[in-house]
């Protein structure tokens, strides 16, 4: 395959773009720089200039004054041609050329570049098993026999074809449904914990910023920049009622998407078997933060929340007020934690382990003094969250 590029940092040094007869500027004195090997999404209303700024890297358009740099290096001083063949870039619409196969689109650049035709074959191969498409099945095909998502996914794998260290992506999930575009997101999230590229990505959708992003870069209109963040430290600490308003009312809850149940403290239970001391089951009750017994088996997994009446006796008996619903999982984003206690209406939720133990409860009450009092500078981004699930997943699944 050839020695992979590394990540580069990009940088904007005072950019600015007006075009002739334009009064407003489209990027007004722009300076931001994305560390290698991280996301920067570019967010922002509709003419705020954030396609604007992604074309100004790859010299599709020039800037009227600043300057970018990529690794130190000024774009300026490189062939635009050059400059294209060292940066991938995928767009909403796509872009692949409908008369020839997936294979051809694929080895556009590699093709460009003079590669020998058995390494651009064990390419086209190797990034097609990469976003996930069977090579045997796709590479033969015309885009217009494919899906919109899986068109998609052979738009990401050209603009990775030549391996190039600064991807550029503008909008490309947007045109997708749903569904396909959050398993879109995830394959990318994916994709990048293994590749580290330098990324900057567009998109309208603050949600999709706050998913994606190592840092997010909010442009108002005319190409201003307002504020440039972690997502959690642009949830917590919006820099001005601009930003406050386009990230949403609803910005504490978005938090929630960026923790999962094991990153809050849990409540303890006090956890009781059936046949044991109701003596010791109340001591438990005593040293627990909830005054409500959890019945579990054997092996620790919960079976149901007791009633009063199952501590009359001498022994433990199995009389349960309610069942143990939600169980919730340690690895559970927060968000969708609270979703299964909304939708249960109920409090509580016991938390269990990799091996359905209990761990600890969770409750609203809990979620809602995280959200007044979590540290915004260690937080996980959408990156390490599908880190984890990588962690956890058996080899033979990898």
């Amino acid at each position: 395959m050839g020695q992979a590029e590394t990540a580069v940092d990009l940088e904007f040094r005072n950019v600015t773009k007006r075009y002739p007869g334009q009064q407003e500027a489209a990027i007004d004195d722009l300076s931001l720089k994305v560390e290698a090997g991280e996301i920067c999404v570019l967010v922002g209303p509709s003419g705020c200039g954030k396609t604007t700024a992604m074309r100004l890297v790859n010299r599709m358009i020039e800037p009227t004054d600043g300057e970018i740099l990529i690794d130190g290096a000024s774009v300026g001083e490189r062939s635009r041609s050059d400059l294209r063949r060292h940066i991938g870039y995928a767009i909403q619409q796509v872009g692949l050329f409908p008369h020839i196969t997936v294979a051809e689109n694929i080895a556009t650049v590699p093709r460009l570049l003079g590669w020998e035709r058995e390494r651009i074959e064990d390419r086209v191969e190797e990034l097609l098993e990469l976003v996930s498409l069977d090579p045997k099945d796709t590479r033969d095909r015309y885009p217009s026999q494919l899906s919109g998502g899986q068109r998609q996914r052979v738009g990401v794998a050209r603009a990775l074809a030549a391996d190039p260290p600064l991807l550029l992506m503008d909008e490309p999930f947007g045109a997708i449904d749903p569904i396909n575009r959050e398993r879109l997101q995830n394959e990318f999230l994916r994709l990048q914990q293994q590749l580290k590229k330098t990324i900057v990505f567009v998109t309208h959708d603050i949600d999709e910023a706050i998913k994606i992003g190592d840092r997010i870069a909010v442009l108002k209109k005319g190409g201003e920049l307002a504020q440039y963040a972690s997502p959690a430290e642009l949830l917590t600490y919006p820099a001005d009622k601009f930003v406050e308003d386009f990230v949403g009312a609803d910005r504490a809850l978005k938090r929630l998407s960026l923790q999962r149940v094991r990153d809050i403290d849990l409540w303890k239970t006090a956890q009781v078997r059936v046949g044991e001391s109701t003596a010791e089951a109340r001591k438990k009750l005593d040293d627990a933060d909830l005054p409500l017994p959890m019945l579990v088996d054997e092996r620790g997994r919960p079976l149901g929340w007791l009633s009063e009446r199952s501590l009359s006796g001498e022994r433990v008996e199995s009389d349960l007020r309610s069942p143990a619903e939600p169980v919730v999982e340690l690895d559970d984003i927060l968000r969708d934690a609270l979703s299964d206690l909304l939708s249960h209406a109920t409090q509580y939720a016991p938390v269990v382990d990799q091996a359905g133990a209990v761990a600890g409860v969770l409750s609203l009450e809990v979620i809602g003094r995280f959200l007044t009092t979590a540290d915004p500078e260690n937080s996980p981004t959408g990156v390490d969250l599908v880190a984890d699930e990588l962690d956890r997943e058996p080899d033979a699944e990898r």
